[in-house]
């Protein structure tokens, strides 16, 4: 049976020395340009000297229309090269894998920080977003390529694609997405872009370089049985290194199914996957729930909140299959003491108010 403690192998791209992931999280630590600050290095470092076999950057913006929030990474300008080449030769050094999210919020984006418009797959008269020509479609490609081939220049090991959570390549998903040139409709259309991101990032990176997606799997949109479809299809394709799910909860039900069926996650970790490699991530907190995901059948689990809260979480769970985990809520001191800088304290204290006691 495989551990937690097992190394992972790619297809391309350096091997991880553990099943630990740890989850991209949006941490406002950036600084206004979208540069690194220290202390987003400083938290990311942290998890990397403690165990993680893979560290990841937030959602980082491809390009300033796509910036979606104050403290936002970017990774669309050379200007944010030196903070990049700082944190993946720490990440390196720490001898963790390193990844940057590529992402671009789309309707989910906000005017008021890039001071660009809202574009989408299709007009959103709720957001006021409008939506992307084809030309325009071609140079969001060509965006995600040169962040991806900027990513590497800095020296990370690979980058992953943002399809989840509703934001623009997730849009593409999106059942209002009715299209007709090509981009819409069908599965097929609605996951052109992806592939088309996914071949172009190929093409703009050397052939070492680790490329993997993340997926919802049901809500924005989306149909469970498309995205096991889509799931299905992108693994056997080949072009990714993994595909990672966001499931919320790894042990949930299909929203809307009876009580005796089978769990979420049962519907993706019997797929045929060739030589890509299947993550999971939702609720993993502590040693039994990492363990108990990976027995799902997944190649590795991502560790969010409960990475927040404890930067020795993924080591103490190495050592102690059976560690219980941070005991929430916890306190703004202990998150401090955690390697968390003040905005990403008060962002996570102000959103999460049931987590943190004062």
């Amino acid at each position: 049976m495989t551990q937690l403690s097992d190394p992972i192998q790619f297809a391309h791209g350096v091997a991880w020395r553990n099943r630990l992931a740890l989850a991209p999280l949006t941490n406002k630590q950036s600084n206004p340009d979208g540069s690194l600050s220290d202390m987003e290095i400083d938290w990311l470092l942290a998890r990397a000297r403690h165990g993680f076999g893979m560290v990841m950057t937030a959602a980082a913006y491809v390009a300033q229309a796509g910036k979606a929030w104050d403290g936002q990474l970017g990774v669309s300008d050379d200007a944010q090269l030196p903070g990049l080449e700082r944190l993946a030769s720490g990440l390196r050094l720490a001898g963790a894998a390193s990844l940057v999210q590529l992402q671009h919020g789309g309707s989910k984006g906000s005017t008021a920080i890039s001071g660009e418009p809202l574009v989408a797959p299709y007009e959103d008269t709720e957001t006021g977003a409008r939506a992307l020509t084809v030309d325009e479609i071609h140079g969001l490609v060509d965006d995600f390529a040169s962040a991806a081939a900027r990513a590497e220049r800095a020296g990370f090991d690979g980058v992953q694609l943002h399809g989840a959570h509703g934001y623009l390549l997730c849009q593409f998903l999106d059942g209002r997405n009715v299209r007709d040139d090509g981009y819409g409709g069908s599965l097929e259309g609605k996951a052109r872009v992806i592939r088309d991101t996914i071949d172009a990032v190929r093409a703009a990176t050397s052939p070492q370089f680790h490329v993997g997606l993340r997926l919802s799997t049901e809500r924005f949109g989306l149909t469970t049985d498309e995205m096991v479809q889509l799931s299905a299809d992108l693994m056997r394709e080949g072009q990714l290194d993994h595909l990672d799910l966001s499931l919320w909860d790894v042990t949930k039900l299909p929203e809307g199914a009876h009580a005796s069926a089978a769990p979420l996650v049962t519907h993706f970790v019997d797929l045929p996957r060739g030589d890509t490699r299947l993550g999971i991530a939702g609720k993993v907190v502590d040693g039994p729930s990492a363990r108990a995901a990976l027995a799902t059948g997944a190649d590795f689990v991502d560790i969010g909140r409960a990475a927040i809260a404890d930067q020795f979480i993924a080591e103490r769970i190495l050592a102690d299959g059976d560690y219980a985990g941070p005991t929430f809520p916890v306190t703004r001191q202990s998150l401090r003491d955690n390697t968390v800088g003040e905005p990403f304290v008060e962002y996570f204290a102000t959103g999460w108010p049931q987590l943190v006691a004062d």
